[in-house]
């Protein structure tokens, strides 16, 4: 059976779960958080929508999201500047009736009118915790053959009990229609989380969105797929490939340095499949000669004078004579000068760590620099 992705829209939350890295979130949304030296978390649904076919998304934003209207601009990296569909923001009281949300289900109540105008059949949520390459295409087909209500993406492996604290774990019987759901529990071990990805019929969210509200409801996770369980056919999509999902900051400054192992950047990026962002045009990085760089990812513009290992730096990142960087997150702008030492960090934009200085933690809890300190 074939899909038309046409008649797909894509709706990505950039603002769900800024409490889990609110550190980094305080001057910006979720979805506009630098990654992996040159991407901002947005960059992977909407990228993954984009190849898949998705020529209509929409980005729900909260608050903060100044960055992230930078960020996307007029969305031509992702060929989403067209004169039907294309890339819409939708900012929070798009609905006079709605206030700043609490939950899914009120965030989509504000786009409802957009929904409502929308030509589009079927419906693909997302948020911007997960780092993944996905082709939703195969999602959506099996969606619509099994006749499911809502097809949510998940993944069954050894989970501890942090990661499972901040997912919607799930159990499904044999023909994988969902029986149970627990939102947030304190358990750990083999389960089936939810990875905050969902296909549904557009008509059919419209009437979850407007019962749901009428009802004083706000939270999609409970007042939709934990509270109707038995009454709608929820089932599960298998998702087995490489992913990362950030739900606090040490999640994040492993998923980034986890990208420095060649057999984990070979599953995330797929030429076939590519990860598009926004374009700068900087200039290469340069090397001193007497610098030394083992095990790390550079991004362009950066100057390299010192010495570097098993660190990701992203554009313009300039470290002087005689410093050392290991182990360390070091966003845009930042200047490690002469002889100053950074030993498992995540550094902010435009941060500048001045000379002789020590800055060192461990590895289970990186200091995090606030953007445009000065130490």
């Amino acid at each position: 059976m074939a899909i038309n992705m046409g008649s797909v829209m894509g709706i990505i939350f950039a603002n769900m779960h800024d409490n889990t890295i609110n550190e980094i979130t305080k001057s910006r949304t979720m979805g506009s958080v630098l990654f992996g030296g040159r991407y901002r978390l947005i960059d992977f649904p909407l990228s993954n929508m984009a190849n898949s076919g998705v020529s209509e998304v929409a980005v729900i934003t909260k608050e903060n999201y100044q960055s992230l209207l930078d960020h996307l601009g007029s969305a031509r990296e992702w060929d989403l500047a067209r004169k039907k569909g294309g890339l819409h923001i939708l900012p929070p009281f798009g609905n006079v009736e709605a206030g700043l949300y609490r939950g899914r289900l009120e965030a989509l109540y504000g786009a409802i009118s957009f929904l409502k105008a929308s030509r589009t059949e079927y419906v693909i949520l997302s948020d911007c915790d997960i780092i993944a390459t996905i082709d939703y295409k195969p999602i959506v087909k099996a969606h619509v053959e099994s006749g499911a209500d809502i097809t949510m993406v998940t993944n069954t492996d050894e989970y501890s009990s942090e990661v499972v604290a901040a997912s919607t774990v799930v159990t499904s019987d044999e023909t994988g229609r969902v029986v149970g759901v627990l939102h947030k529990p304190a358990i750990s071990g083999e389960c089936t989380i939810c990875l905050n990805m969902f296909v549904l019929k557009k008509s059919f969210l419209i009437e979850l969105l407007e019962d749901g509200i009428a009802r004083g409801h706000y939270s999609f996770e409970r007042d939709v797929l934990q509270r109707k369980v038995d009454e709608l056919n929820i089932r599960t999509y298998e998702f087995n490939e490489y992913f990362s999902k950030i739900y606090s900051m040490n999640s994040y400054y492993k998923a980034n340095l986890d990208l420095i192992k060649p057999e984990n950047s070979k599953k995330l990026y797929n030429s076939k499949r590519p990860i598009y962002t926004k374009v700068r045009d900087n200039a290469p990085s340069k090397y001193d000669l007497d610098c030394m760089v083992k095990s790390s990812l550079i991004a362009d513009g950066c100057i390299i004078e010192g010495e570097v290992e098993n660190s990701v730096l992203f554009r313009g990142v300039r470290v002087g004579k005689g410093a050392k960087v290991k182990n360390s997150i070091l966003m845009q702008d930042t200047v490690v000068e002469d002889n100053a030492v950074v030993t498992n960090v995540i550094s902010d934009k435009n941060v500048t760590i001045g000379e002789n200085k020590l800055i060192s933690s461990s590895e289970d809890h990186p200091i995090y620099i606030g953007k445009g300190a000065s130490i």
